[in-house]
């Protein structure tokens, strides 16, 4: 069971940047896909990104466009989220996730069975 701790949120104006980050601690990042979602107010969860655990290269979702960076530090056991551009839009919780699930699946968050508590992401217009 591996658990999840995420730092970095905040308040910035659009335009400015953050970097989110997630500390893995009683497993290995290694050994899961690590994701990042969010959510806001009155919406669905919404895949951001995420890294296979076969693999080094990340996935994104289709809102991304380029302006986010999403890695994986195995000798820290973390994963980060560089957000870099931001718009109002982007102002949610922004979760850090866990999980095995297979390659068709990244992207829903059902597959993910461990749970960081959240850290909030305002962006002021």
């Amino acid at each position: 069971q591996v658990e999840l701790v995420e730092s970095g949120g905040g308040f910035v104006q659009a335009g400015g940047s953050l970097r989110l980050s997630c500390a893995a601690s009683g497993s290995t990042v290694r050994n899961y896909n690590m994701a990042w979602f969010r959510q806001a107010p009155g919406k669905d969860r919404e895949f951001v990104s995420a890294i296979r655990w076969t693999s080094s290269t990340p996935y994104y979702g289709d809102f991304v466009k380029g302006r986010f960076t999403m890695s994986r530090d195995t000798a820290k056991n973390t994963v980060s989220l560089q957000m870099n551009n931001l718009k109002p839009e982007d102002s949610a919780v922004y979760y850090c996730a866990a999980g095995r699930g297979i390659l068709s699946e990244m992207r829903n968050h059902q597959s993910y069975y461990n749970w960081g508590q959240g850290t909030q992401v305002t962006i002021s217009s």
